[in-house]
C-alpha cells in the first residue's frame, strides 16, 4: 500500500498544491514501482485547517484538488493498471464549516442538531468554566465555547483535535446512518476501502468524566490505563461490525485499515473476522534500530493478531511522524516527535539504516505501508521557514512546536530546481523544497544501479513473485547477538546485521537482494540481504 498525501504528490494545473491531475498522471510510475494499492489522504472539501482532516463534505472533492468526475476517472484508470484505492474516512469528527455543525450553531441547546455533535453546559456558577477537564491533541483545552443565536455565552463543544474540528456523536443514530451512506456512496463509485483516522476515538463514556492526568501524561500513558473516558471504549466495535458487513455486501474485496493507537493486547479487538481488516503496527514504527526490539515487536504483533487470524502490518512513516531516514539518522530513533531533536541527525547513516529497514519490512509477512517519498530517500526537512508552516499544531502551542509540515513537503519528480517537477516550471509549492533535493528525484535516481528506487522497485518485483513471500509464516533462525534471521519459507531468508561485526552468510545460500554492498560473503553493518536456496527459482 503506497500513501498519498495528495497535497504533496504532485501539481497538475500550477497551483502549487497536489491534486487529481498530478496523481493521474503519475499513476504509471506507481504501477512501475510495483505497489498494489494506494491510499489517498483527505481529499474532500474542507478549509484546511488541518490538511483536509476537517471535512465540511465527505461526497465531494476540494476544488483545490479537482471534481468528482476527475475522482471517478482517476479509480477507473487505477484499476486499470491494477492498482487499488483507498480513501481515508474521518468518522470522529468533521469541520466546523460542515452544515451539520453550522446548522447546530443556529439551533437551540438540546436540539436534534446539537445531538449530532458533543455539546454541554460549561461549570461554574456562570458555565464559564469547560464541561471537563479533557485536552486536545494539537494543544491546550478540548473544548470551545459559542456564542448562542441571540448574542449570550453559550454551551462548549468538544474537539479532541483542532477547534475547527468538532467530535461527533456517536450515540446518535443519525451519525451512525450518516456515515453508511458515506460509506456506500464511495463503494458505488469503486473505492476498495477506506483507512479510518482515530478509529479508537469515536466513543466517549457516559458523563463524560474527568481524565484527572497531568497535560503531559495524556497522549501515552492515557493509552495503557483502563476506562478512559475517550480513548478505546469497547463500544467502538459495534460501529465497525455494522461497517464490515456495508463492505462486505459489495461484490469483491473491499479493506478496512484502523489507525488505532491503542496497546498491544487491545489492537486485536478492531481487526476480529466481523470488524476491521487490517489495523496500523505504530509499535514497528516507534521501535529504535535494534535488534531484541525489533525481534520482540515483530513478535508482539504477528502473535496477538494471529489470535484472531488478522495479518500483521508494518510501517516505518507516514504524514504524522518524522521520516525515517532522519530518525534512524540519529542515536535515539525511538523520537517521532516533530520538535524532539536529541542532536543533529547523520543523514549516511540514517539512509544506510532505512534501506535496511526497507528490506526487512517488504520480508515480514502480512502487508507493507509505504509513505511517498521514500521510495526515494527523502529525509525530514527541519529547517521549513517559520512563515510558512501551516500545521495547526504551530499556532495552537502558540508558535513553539513546529508540528508536522516537515514530513510533507512536496515531492522531487525531476530537473535539478524547485519545483523538481512537482508542478510546471516555474510554480511554487505550497511548502518550500530543499534545494538539496536535486540529487534524490525520481528521474534522476531510475536506472541508476543502487539508487533507493531502484532498490524498492527491485524488492517489490520480488515480493510480488518470488516463492515464499506469499502466505508464508515467519520462523526465527539462531543467530548471535546483534543479528536478526528468519525464513519465510524453505527457500528464502532474511538477515538483517546490526552489530559492529561483520556477519558471515550461510554456505549454499544465495544473495537474492542486499540493501548495500555485500563482499567476501560478509554482511556488514547495517545491511538487510534476502537470501535464497533449497533449489528456489530467482525469475
Amino acid at each position: 500500500m503506497y500513501q498519498v498525501y495528495i497535497r504533496s504528490f504532485a501539481d497538475g494545473n500550477g497551483d502549487g498544491i497536489g491534486d487529481i491531475a498530478g496523481l493521474r498522471a503519475r499513476l504509471p510510475y506507481l504501477r512501475e514501482l510495483g505497489v498494489d494499492a494506494v491510499w489517498i489522504n483527505p481529499w474532500y472539501p474542507s478549509p484546511m485547517a488541518d490538511g483536509g482532516y476537517d471535512v465540511s463534505d465527505y461526497r465531494g472533492i476540494d476544488p483545490s484538488f479537482g471534481t468528482l468526475a476527475e475522482a471517478e476517472e482517476m479509480i477507473a484508470e487505477a484499476h486499470a493498471l491494477g492498482l487499488r484505492v483507498v480513501l481515508d474516512i474521518v468518522p470522529n469528527h468533521t469541520s466546523d464549516e460542515h452544515r451539520w455543525f453550522t446548522d447546530a450553531l443556529k439551533a437551540a441547546p438540546g436540539s436534534p442538531e446539537r445531538e449530532r455533535y458533543v455539546f454541554r453546559d460549561g461549570g461554574g456558577p456562570d458555565g464559564s468554566l469547560p464541561p471537563n477537564d479533557w485536552r486536545s491533541r494539537f494543544g491546550g483545552r478540548a473544548w470551545t465555547r459559542i456564542t448562542e443565536p441571540d448574542g449570550t455565552p453559550g454551551q462548549w463543544y468538544l474537539h479532541l483535535f483542532a477547534a475547527e474540528q468538532p467530535d461527533l456523536n456517536w450515540d446518535s443514530r443519525e451519525v451512525w446512518a450518516e456515515f453508511e451512506s458515506i460509506l456506500r456512496f464511495w463503494f458505488d463509485r469503486g473505492v476498495d476501502g477506506f483507512r479510518v483516522d482515530v478509529a479508537h476515538g469515536l466513543a466517549k463514556r457516559p458523563g463524560l468524566p474527568d481524565i484527572g492526568l497531568p497535560e503531559e501524561a495524556l497522549f501515552d500513558e492515557e493509552r495503557r490505563r483502563e476506562n478512559h473516558p475517550h480513548w478505546d471504549l469497547d463500544s467502538v466495535h459495534e460501529i465497525y461490525q455494522t461497517w464490515r458487513k456495508i463492505a462486505d455486501s459489495y461484490a469483491g474485496d473491499r479493506l478496512f485499515v484502523a489507525e488505532a493507537h491503542v496497546h498491544e493486547d487491545r489492537l486485536p479487538l478492531y481487526v476480529r473476522q466481523d470488524e476491521l481488516h487490517q489495523a496500523f503496527n505504530f509499535a514497528f514504527l516507534k521501535a529504535p534500530w535494534e535488534s531484541k526490539e525489533l525481534r520482540a515487536v515483530i513478535d508482539g504483533c504477528v502473535g496477538s493478531l494471529a489470535t484472531v487470524g488478522a495479518p500483521p502490518t508494518w510501517v516505518l512513516s507516514n504524514h504524522d511522524v518524522p521520516r525515517h531516514v532522519t530518525r534512524y539518522g540519529r542515536d535515539c530513533t525511538r523520537t517521532l516527535e516533530h520538535d524532539v531533536r536529541p542532536g543533529p541527525s547523520d543523514r549516511e547513516l540514517g539512509l544506510r539504516r532505512a534501506r535496511a529497514a526497507a528490506l526487512l519490512t517488504m520480508a515480514l509477512p502480512g502487508s507493507a505501508y509505504l509513505y511517498q517519498g521514500e521510495e526515494l530517500g527523502l529525509w525530514e526537512v527541519e529547517d521549513l521557514p517559520e512563515e510558512s508552516l501551516q500545521d495547526p499544531t504551530w499556532r495552537r502551542s502558540g508558535h513553539t512546536v513546529r508540528g508536522r509540515d516537515g514530513c510533507r513537503v512536496p515531492l522531487p519528480w525531476s530537473g535539478l530546481d524547485a519545483p523538481f517537477g512537482f508542478g510546471p516550471k516555474g510554480s511554487e509549492p505550497w511548502l518550500p523544497q530543499p534545494s538539496g533535493w536535486a540529487g534524490w528525484t525520481a528521474q534522476a535516481q531510475s536506472g541508476t544501479p543502487g539508487s533507493m528506487v531502484e532498490l524498492y522497485r527491485a524488492a517489490l518485483r520480488l515480493r510480488q513473485g518470488q516463492p515464499g513471500f506469499r502466505g508464508e509464516a515467519l520462523s526465527w533462525l539462531e543467530t548471535p547477538d546483534g543479528v536478526l534471521g528468519f525464513e519465510r519459507s524453505p527457500v528464502l531468508r532474511c538477515l538483517v546485521n546490526f552489530s559492529e561485526e561483520p556477519f558471515p552468510l550461510p554456505r549454499k545460500w544465495g544473495v537474492l537482494l542486499a540493501s548495500d554492498r555485500v563482499t567476501g560473503g560478509l554482511l556488514p553493518k547495517d545491511t538487510t540481504v534476502w537470501l535464497w536456496g533449497g533449489g528456489a527459482s530467482r525469475a
